[in-house]
């Protein structure tokens, strides 16, 4: 059983950025946002292994992120929670989704030579959202 409101639902299956916050190897928090995918029981981002929040998630899985609903900025859901798997992407086919989701394209345009792309699964331990 999911920890989301049922009310939240709306959020999570919306074109909203996520914007996720890490621990960096100095204790300072780091945050940008991501596209993100809502699974039913994880939240899933895509990350290069080039990227400090690879990186930060590796040393330590705790993350928290927040999205706001792209029809009524005053409406948010907060997910605090831990990053409990990380999958190779070898194929780059969950980056094409997010690119077909978010951008109505097949393929994600952005892709360098050498790319390594892991999938991010976080696991959602507590909530808040307000509107």
């Amino acid at each position: 059983m999911s920890i989301i409101p049922q009310k939240e639902l709306n959020i999570l299956q919306s074109k909203g950025f996520a914007h996720i916050a890490t621990i960096g190897p100095k204790h300072e928090p780091q945050s940008n946002p991501v596209w993100f995918d809502w699974d039913g029981t994880y939240v899933r981002i895509s990350q290069t292994k080039t990227r400090q929040k690879y990186h930060n998630v590796q040393r330590d899985p705790h993350i928290a992120l927040s999205i706001t609903d792209p029809s009524d900025p005053y409406h948010y859901l907060e997910i605090r929670g831990k990053v409990v798997k990380i999958e190779e992407d070898p194929d780059k086919k969950f980056i094409d989704s997010m690119a077909k989701k978010y951008l109505g394209k097949d393929k994600y345009p952005w892709s360098q030579p050498g790319d390594e792309r892991v999938v991010l699964y976080i696991q959602p331990e507590r909530t808040t959202s307000q509107g």
